[in-house]
């Protein structure tokens, strides 16, 4: 009898550790699992907070063209102002990402490309007005 409960219990202590190495060898499993998981979301993270640094240093570039260029104009230094980089940017920024309507950014455009501020009078504020209105909505 006690031959047979020795039996017994090796038996059952066998099928345990049988039944916990099968465990062991499934959380391992997921725990690598888990670990590839963290690593391609650390990588997209980085990957995210690179792509913003870009846009917000491109957007604080474009906001300060901004400031400088209404400033420009509300002392009449447009003429001056047209051929600074920050004119080329803000025309960029004015062609390809501002959310302006159509009829302001050919005009705020076709003022940009220009070499001299011509005709433009300070006093109508019809640029300054559209440049002032782009970097609110920034």
């Amino acid at each position: 009898e006690k031959i047979e409960a020795g039996t017994a219990a090796v038996k059952e202590s066998s099928e345990l550790k049988a039944q916990l190495e099968g465990d062991l060898k499934k959380h391992k499993a997921d725990r690598d699992d888990a670990k590839a998981t963290l690593a391609e979301a650390k990588a997209l993270r980085e990957k995210e907070a690179a792509a913003f640094a870009k846009d917000k240093a491109a957007s604080e570039a474009n906001i300060a063209a901004i400031k400088k260029a209404v400033a420009a104009l509300e002392k009449g230094a447009g003429a001056t102002f047209l051929q600074t980089p920050a004119a080329a940017a803000i025309r960029t920024y004015a062609m390809e990402r501002a959310n302006l309507p159509d009829t302001s950014r050919d005009e705020l455009v076709a003022f940009l490309s220009t070499s001299e501020a011509g005709g433009y009078s300070p006093q109508s504020g019809e640029i300054t007005g559209i440049l002032k209105q782009m970097g609110d909505e920034m």
